[in-house]
């Protein structure tokens, strides 16, 4: 028997951290459920995020976002959340060891590449990644450059 794909399964991308993949180099990503308010969750379907700053942290055998801007809710009273509030992510606890092994030992980072819906429900893209240096960030730019070269070439003898 064949499943049918409901428009429910698809991901909305609420906003993407450009920045992030030229500032570090990803090793790993991993998809996180989002603890929200009823106030963001609306902001968030409006695409009033800034997450360019941000990153997580282990604490007390938990995960967590901070750094991440959810504008207020327009239409929101007087219990709005706030806007720069630390947020929990929900991982499952092997993923949770597995992640706290690689930040100890390692020295890497966890950043957040995306936020999107999946399902209705609020995700963030994790990424353990590596930070570049100057020297790092320079050769993937001439790399880039030479592939976008080659290209042009290959274009041209094609015709």
């Amino acid at each position: 028997m064949a499943t049918t794909s409901s428009p429910h399964d698809a991901v909305q991308v609420i906003a993407t951290n450009r920045r992030a993949r030229h500032d570090y180099a990803v090793l790993s990503t991993l998809e996180c459920g989002l603890v929200l308010q009823g106030t963001e969750v609306k902001s968030l379907r409006q695409h009033h995020v800034h997450f360019g700053d941000s990153y997580a942290l282990l604490r007390a055998g938990e995960l967590f976002l901070l750094g991440m801007n959810i504008d207020p809710f327009s239409h929101g009273t007087h219990s709005n959340h706030e806007p720069q509030r630390t947020r929990k992510l929900l991982v499952h606890k092997r993923e949770l060891r597995k992640l706290n092994r690689h930040v100890q030992q390692a020295r890497h980072t966890l950043i957040p590449l995306q936020l999107h819906f999946r399902r209705g429900r609020a995700k963030v893209l994790l990424a353990l990644a590596q930070g570049k240096t100057h020297t790092d960030k320079r050769k993937t730019i001439q790399q880039r450059d030479m592939d976008r070269e080659v290209g042009r070439v290959l274009k041209r003898g094609n015709r």
